[in-house]
């Protein structure tokens, strides 16, 4: 497959398609089939990230009162401990932080948010507008961990912010809160972070410094609550998805640096405000214009391909969190799943390959990482390394280990180095504290640095890279 011009040309279909469309003189319009179809798949790509959050508020606030994984509108999400090992709610979930979150409507009425006193505890409480950029971050190494409250306005609102309240504006009706508080995982740790959960507010502006009892939720008993936001956003036909962007632009407007591309989709039917225009593209041959979003997904999918890797890992250390008009990393970013933190927050590596680029596979080899000696992830918060299935979940083994992390005590070699040991079966009783078992198949690894430092050494400029996974012979 070769690329031309902003979309992909398929030797012998598209082309085809392409012909016949110039034969039937369909072409003869404002815009060519070549310009029209490259608008559309930018226009897929740059509302992505919308329809995937937008998706993803409706599976997480579609019950009726909260629990551990889900709550209505405008109320706390509360995961009061590590998810279980056979959980797949949540693609990657960690086993060092209890998520805390909640949906925003700000459309026509501003949220209040306050934090408690976090003590010396780590927590971020990133703020994401309807398009995953990041509008705000609240906590450690930003604005501390002392007691804080926020009044979250929407793109319309304008008004007097009383005393005590830091205003945070959202160019979007909608508004993510993905908090994250660090947890050891023990019994006791969890109910000291459980009560600091339960002492965050959410509410709306009205109620105010009143009493305030949350409604239930409006239930629609038609959404799909078990299938994947990803697959569900991924099968959209391209009439459905642009429907569906063109009634989320109507509360959710785009920047004023996203106005080239906006003239340009309104040539194709897709004007911010209005319902979308079908009849804009209807000169084209509507098996053609069902590639759409295949060729979106594609070209998505090859931008992440064609990434440079470090010692084999994959991440990102600009530009991820505060996207501004790179659409294409933008929508990357959220089909490998919603909430980026910026780099300086926390940068997540991630390995599909040992060293020589073949597939991480536990049924078939053993693997080591090798640190030298004052050389583990440096932060100033707290690092952690999971494994995961090539879905990115849990998968179960006989010690129960998901994860190391600053938080273990290893086996240090006799020049102060330290191994791990990432293998299906055990690597011997005395190599045990530096084993973390992996699947038996293929797997793949993710590295967190929460609070990478901002001197040397550090990921953010590459005085620290991740060592390589190196297979065992």
């Amino acid at each position: 497959m070769k690329r031309t011009g902003r979309i992909f040309i398929m030797p012998g279909v598209l082309a085809w398609l392409l012909l016949v469309a110039v034969l039937n003189g369909q072409a003869a319009q404002e815009l060519s089939v070549k310009e029209a179809v490259g608008t559309a798949i930018d226009a897929y790509i740059y509302g992505y990230p919308l329809i995937t959050f937008d998706m993803a508020r409706k599976q997480q606030t579609n019950v009726a009162v909260p629990d551990e994984e889900h709550a209505p509108m405008g109320q706390l999400i509360k995961v009061r401990k590590y998810l279980d090992v056979d959980n797949h709610c949540c693609a990657a979930p960690n086993q060092d932080t209890l998520y805390t979150m909640a949906w925003l409507d700000v459309t026509e009425e501003p949220y209040v948010f306050g934090l408690p006193d976090m003590g010396n505890r780590y927590a971020i409480f990133p703020m994401h507008d309807g398009f995953s950029e990041v509008i705000m971050v609240a906590g450690s190494g930003n604005t501390g961990t002392g007691p804080q409250t926020y009044i979250i306005t929407g793109p319309k609102w304008s008004g007097p912010i009383p005393d005590g309240l830091t205003q945070v504006k959202s160019p979007t009706g909608i508004v993510w809160i993905l908090g994250r508080i660090y947890c050891t995982g023990t019994q006791e740790d969890y109910t000291a972070v459980n009560n600091l959960q339960d002492n965050i507010i959410v509410l709306p502006f009205s109620s105010y410094g009143k009493p305030y009892t949350p409604p239930k939720g409006i239930v629609d008993p038609s959404f799909d609550m078990k299938t994947a936001v990803r697959k569900q956003v991924n099968d959209m036909d391209i009439n459905t998805y642009f429907d569906y962007l063109a009634l989320l632009l109507k509360t959710n407007p785009p920047n004023a640096e996203d106005a080239e591309l906006v003239a340009r989709m309104a040539k194709i039917g897709l004007v911010p405000g209005e319902d979308f225009d079908k009849e804009k593209l209807g000169f084209i041959d509507s098996v053609l214009l069902s590639t759409v979003p295949k060729l979106g997904l594609l070209e998505m999918a090859h931008y992440m391909k064609k990434q440079e890797t470090t010692n084999g890992w994959l991440y990102f250390t600009e530009g991820v969190g505060n996207f501004g008009t790179n659409y294409v990393l933008r929508g990357m970013a959220n089909l490998l799943g919603p909430g980026w933190n910026r780099p300086h927050e926390a940068v997540y590596p991630i390995a599909k390959e040992d060293g020589d680029g073949h597939k991480l596979n536990g049924a078939k080899h053993n693997y080591t990482i090798h640190f030298a000696k004052g050389q583990l992830p440096p932060v100033e918060a707290f690092w952690s390394l999971t494994i995961y299935d090539n879905d990115l979940f849990l998968v179960p083994n006989t010690i129960n280990r998901y994860t190391m992390s600053n938080r273990d005590t290893f086996i240090t070699n006799k020049d102060g180095s330290i191994d791990l040991y990432l293998q299906a079966v055990s690597p011997g009783k005395d190599k045990e504290d530096n084993w973390l078992p992996a699947p038996k198949g293929p797997f793949t690894l993710v590295l967190r640095l929460y609070g990478p430092p901002k001197t040397a050494p550090t990921i953010l400029d590459g005085s620290w890279k991740p060592p390589v996974v190196k297979r065992v012979e």
